[in-house]
């Protein structure tokens, strides 16, 4: 049998290799429906309406509808089902994260010179948790045709061998440390054994009927701090701008898990592997946000907002490990850890989000409620990692444009009074992201809240449900097959506001 090398080498290593997939351009893109209670029981339709802490972050100029001084902090209880099918097997995990949702503040500077058009400036801040990545997904079934070793050959095949195996593993890039992990682990081994060797086979039995466990566990946030300036002339039209700052902290531990007891056609075949993966990225960005709302007649108004790009600078940090079983027809079996105990830490790299337009109207029925609408276009597929005339870049960069598509989301909101007392719903619709609209589906959420206003005090409480299916691979290589899963997310949201 081999030696397996550098099972015993710790430290970092800087490389310039990419490990870069569509699904994280996604992931930095999107948001979630966060903020204020009040907010999140219309379902976020506050592009026209303004006067609450979020509707900021959809149109900035919604902080000049205010009257008076506002102060607010929010918190949300996030529990989030995934109900897995793979392969006809049916798994589901929870997962609950309680956080800080929200705070902020905004304040109104009026002017009482009649003579004098623009009569308030409000200027505010505010904290969102723009995304929770606290989530578990856990797959099994039994795969009919397919094992884990077609991921390794896809990036061994092309590679010649003495480059894969080249001291010290450090030096190795992305692709061709993929390769040496099936190679020290007996999932694949080389043709010949030569090092100008560029052609690879399995040691996997053939037969199909493998065992396969995937298990995904993440956890972190995106979070945005904005600053607001908004401005009104004679209460008719108001105007607004955001400027944020964006701060990322995602982990994702993954495992999977192969096993087969599939007859053996060599003297040497691999029975079960496991494939570890630690991916930890961090990172900070920029945006800014312009807007306007009009007031058509007295209750009837209309807003426009833009989001900009976002631009990220980012960080990766990547470990691995494999560890495989070999067992031979003797009946003999041998374990097979490969864990060089390596971080890789790879340079910088930007990543620029597309931006966004909402188009919105709102019916004030005077004091009694509301009536809002929000529809925003966003198109994924300009979503680039940068610089955009890397070669590493530019092939994902042709996989995002080649994958991902323009899509709408259309948010509706209703508020009712009763005295003190006020009632919420909202329904929010998204459509897919992917030009396949199976790799990420549709999204549907329904919200539903009350608010009491005690004077200079508010207390809101929010309940919202989404649901979302996914098919995401378990590996963008060689090795895509992954299971079918409903994501269930229910959330409960409780804001306390002062009046100042």
């Amino acid at each position: 049998m081999k030696k397996i090398f550098f099972l015993f080498i710790t430290g970092l290593t800087v490389s310039a290799s990419y490990s870069q997939e569509v699904s994280d351009a996604l992931r930095y893109s999107q948001e979630n429906l966060t903020g204020t209670a009040r907010y999140r029981a219309m379902s976020g339709a506050f592009g026209a309406v303004g006067g609450d802490i979020s509707s900021l972050s959809v149109n900035p100029a919604g902080s000049a509808i205010f009257n008076s001084n506002q102060v607010g902090v929010t918190f949300s209880n996030q529990n989030i089902k995934n109900n897995s099918n793979y392969n006809g097997t049916q798994t589901s995990d929870k997962e609950n994260s309680f956080v800080l949702n929200q705070a902020g503040g905004v304040f109104v500077f009026k002017n009482n010179n009649p003579n004098v058009g623009w009569n308030k400036i409000a200027i505010g801040a505010t904290y969102e948790n723009t995304n929770n990545f606290n989530n578990q997904v856990f797959s099994a079934g039994t795969n009919p045709t397919n094992s884990i070793d077609g991921y390794f050959l896809n990036y061994a095949n092309g590679l010649e061998l003495g480059n894969v195996t080249k001291i010290p593993f450090r030096n190795l890039t992305y692709s061709e440390q993929q390769a040496f992990f099936g190679l020290e682990g007996y999932v694949i081994n080389p043709v010949t054994g030569n090092d100008n060797n560029t052609q690879y086979y399995t040691n996997v039995p053939a037969g199909g009927n493998y065992h396969q466990e995937n298990d995904v566990y993440t956890r972190g946030y995106n979070s945005k701090i904005g600053f607001n300036i908004a401005t009104s002339y004679k209460d008719r039209l108001y105007f607004g701008a955001n400027l944020n700052a964006h701060i990322t902290d995602y982990r994702r531990s993954s495992s999977f898990y192969e096993y087969n007891n599939n007859p053996l056609e060599t003297y040497e075949t691999i029975s079960n592997v496991r494939f570890n993966n630690e991916l930890y990225t961090y990172g900070n960005g920029f945006s800014f946000q312009l807007g306007a709302i009009g007031k058509v007649t007295d209750n009837f108004r209309l807003g426009i907002a833009y989001e900009s790009n976002t631009w990220y600078e980012l960080y990766d940090e990547l470990s691995q490990s494999l560890y495989s079983t070999t067992e031979t027809s003797s009946g003999e079996t041998f374990s097979n850890p490969v864990n060089p105990n390596i971080v890789n830490v790879y340079e910088s790299y930007t990543l620029q989000t597309p931006d966004k337009w909402t188009f919105s109207a709102a019916y004030v029925f005077g004091k009694s409620g509301l009536l809002s609408v929000d529809y925003g276009i966003r198109n994924y597929g300009n979503s680039k990692f940068k610089p955009t005339n890397d070669p590493g870049f530019r092939g994902i960069n042709n996989d995002i444009s080649n994958t991902l598509t323009s899509t709408g989301e259309l948010r509706i909101g209703a508020e009712y009074k009763i005295k003190q007392l006020s009632l919420r719903g909202g329904y929010r619709y998204e459509g897919s992201p992917y030009k396949n609209g199976i790799t990420v589906g549709e999204l549907n959420s329904y919200s539903a809240g009350l608010g009491y206003n005690f004077g200079s005090t508010k207390l809101d409480l929010a309940y919202s449900y989404l649901e979302r299916d996914s098919n995401q691979g378990f590996f963008t290589r060689g090795f895509t097959d992954g299971a079918n899963i409903t994501s269930k997310l229910n959330n409960v949201t409780m804001t306390l506001l002062f009046e100042l």
